[in-house]
C-alpha cells in the first residue's frame, strides 16, 4: 500500500548548519529535512512544485537516533531523521537562509557579543 503524501508533508524544513550554508551559497545545494517515508521521486516533485525550480539530482540520507541509558538501565532510542540534499539545475536558486531586513555574515556567528545588563546597585531604586 502507497503512502499517499501532499508536497507540504514532504518537506518538514531546512537543516541549519554551517555546511548545509556553505552548500548552499557555493553548490546550489539545498539541505532539508523530509518525512521518512518520503522517496526521491516525491522529494523532487515537491520542490520543483513549491519553489518553482528545476531539480537536477536528489540525494538522500537516513541519520539514525542516538541510544541513551537511562538510571534505571533501561536503553532508549532517539527518533531517526531523514535528509535530503537537492541540487538544482544551472540558473536555478533557493535562498532558504535570507530573511527580508536581515542580513547575517557567516563570520560573525562564530563571535557573539557579550551583552552586559546594567543593574540597578543597592542604593538605587529603578524607576
Amino acid at each position: 500500500m502507497a503512502l499517499k503524501l501532499s508536497i507540504y508533508d514532504v518537506i518538514l524544513g531546512p537543516v541549519m548548519t554551517d555546511k548545509a550554508y556553505k552548500l548552499n551559497r557555493r553548490l546550489q545545494k539545498l539541505v532539508l529535512e523530509v518525512n521518512p517515508h518520503a522517496n526521491k521521486p516525491f522529494i523532487k516533485e515537491a520542490i520543483e512544485r513549491l519553489f518553482n525550480v528545476k531539480v537536477e539530482n536528489v540525494r538522500v540520507l537516513i541519520r539514525k537516533g542516538k541510544s541513551h541509558r537511562l538510571k534505571t538501565g533501561q536503553t532508549v532510542q532517539k527518533s531517526s531523521k531523514k535528509k535530503a540534499i537537492v541540487t538544482l539545475k544551472e540558473g536555478y536558486k533557493v535562498d532558504i537562509w535570507e530573511q527580508p531586513g536581515v542580513t547575517v555574515d557567516p563570520s560573525d556567528v562564530a563571535a557573539k557579543p557579550s551583552k552586559k545588563v546594567d543593574k540597578p546597585t543597592k542604593g538605587e531604586s529603578s524607576k
